[in-house]
């Protein structure tokens, strides 16, 4: 299992129920890594999405304690136990969490790679990531050049758990 997440200078995801920033770049680089494979995220995260609703040519796997919650074209799971049962049906296909704050948190111990689009700005947010650069067990094992959108600048990073658990 890996992890997908744009963070800016503090590590912050969200404001408000939405992503800090849309960057057309970093848009393109989500759907080139989770197309035609599994997406986990929350049921908050899967309201923010165009018309509230599952991501095309994706498996989308919604984690919500509503126990009444369903979703056209999702699966829905209410716990990390049930998560895990219904990942072991999708060992041909790469699974990307994509969060929001509390689904990364939760599932960032179980993740093998997490690439993070990382935006050299501070915004007003109410929504962080925890800062894997101040965790031991990660390393940074690439990254892109600077890249600029409008005044915006951004890399690409990507990062590897040194001992994730194991599902």
């Amino acid at each position: 299992m890996n992890l997908i997440v744009a963070v800016d200078n503090n590590w912050a995801i969200g404001n408000k129920g939405n992503l800090l920033v849309s960057i057309p770049e970093d848009m393109k680089f989500f759907r080139k890594m989770t197309t035609d494979n599994v997406i986990v995220l929350g049921r908050k995260t899967l309201e923010g999405f165009p018309n509230g609703l599952p991501l095309p040519k994706r498996d989308n796997i919604i984690m919500t304690q509503n126990e009444n919650f369903a979703v056209k074209d999702g699966i829905v799971v209410h716990s990390k136990e049930e998560l895990f049962e219904k990942l072991k049906e999708y060992s041909d296909k790469e699974i990307f969490v994509v969060g929001g704050g509390k689904i990364y948190e939760m599932l960032l111990p179980y993740c093998e790679y997490a690439y993070v689009t990382k935006i050299d700005y501070n915004y007003e947010a109410d929504t962080y990531f925890p800062n894997i650069d101040e965790m031991d067990n990660w390393t940074l094992v690439g990254e892109s050049d600077e890249q600029t959108y409008f005044s915006l600048e951004y890399y690409f990073y990507k990062y590897k758990n040194n001992s994730p658990l194991t599902i």
